[in-house]
């Protein structure tokens, strides 16, 4: 059985203390730019009838429900993330939602994912695999999962090109974000998120991890002046 490192049981912690204001917060400091990201990310699924779907890092559930937005009644999704009271949030919400009959959840780390080789067609994780403690490890699952011909979605944080607009994007994420995060909820977890990006591999060396870890037809596209990125890799 997997254990997470000492590292990985913090962060689980952190999000589980943050989990209640979690998707207030979200909006509230993207000025809801995160949904439009998501709905992009989700419009490059690959899917047929009957598909399932498997979105990491699942939260509390948003990408999931934009899935199901957005596919056929038969196709099935299923939500794992390494944080209980991130999950128990996202049942919640998909309880009532009119998607309930179609996503169920699992609590599992990206680096230990509980289903079998080849099993779904497409494989999502948005703003999360910059918490996975052992990325390369975290990508293999997600290949080995795939089915041969499925495709893997990752959503993520990423540094601006433009030399000022990363000024502005470094002055916010560093000055602005873990002050207005600390009056709602935990300053040090909103001061986690900054660092998280800033220390993430650049577009071409996460590219090459994607790569190792077996995918091919690996492309990305920019998001908002490159303050996030879709990477989209395809299993053979």
């Amino acid at each position: 059985m997997f254990r997470l490192s000492d590292k990985g049981e913090k962060i689980q912690q952190m999000f589980g203390t943050i989990a209640p204001r979690y998707d207030f917060l979200n909006r509230m400091l993207s000025l809801g730019i995160d949904r439009r990201w998501r709905t992009k990310a989700v419009r490059l699924l690959k899917f047929r009838e009957g598909s399932r779907i498997l979105d990491v890092a699942t939260g509390t559930g948003d990408v999931a429900l934009e899935i199901a937005r957005t596919t056929p009644p038969s196709v099935k999704i299923t939500g794992a993330d390494f944080c209980q009271e991130m999950v128990e949030l996202g049942e919640a919400k998909v309880a009532v939602s009119p998607h309930a009959g179609r996503i169920d959840f699992r609590i599992a780390p990206c680096e230990d994912l509980p289903f079998p080789d080849n099993t779904f067609d497409s494989v999502t994780i948005a703003f999360g695999i910059r918490n996975v403690v052992d990325r390369k490890l975290g990508l293999a699952e997600m290949w080995r999962v795939l089915q041969p011909g499925g495709r893997l979605i990752i959503l993520e944080f990423s540094t601006p090109r433009s030399q000022l607009f990363r000024q502005i994007y470094y002055f916010y994420f560093r000055q602005l974000l873990p002050v207005i995060g600390g009056l709602f909820s935990r300053y040090n977890a909103y001061k986690y998120l900054p660092d998280s990006v800033l220390e993430f591999p650049s577009h071409e060396e996460f590219s090459r991890m994607i790569a190792e870890a077996g995918f091919k037809n690996i492309h990305i596209h920019e998001l908002t002046f490159g303050i996030a990125s879709i990477y989209v890799g395809e299993k053979e």
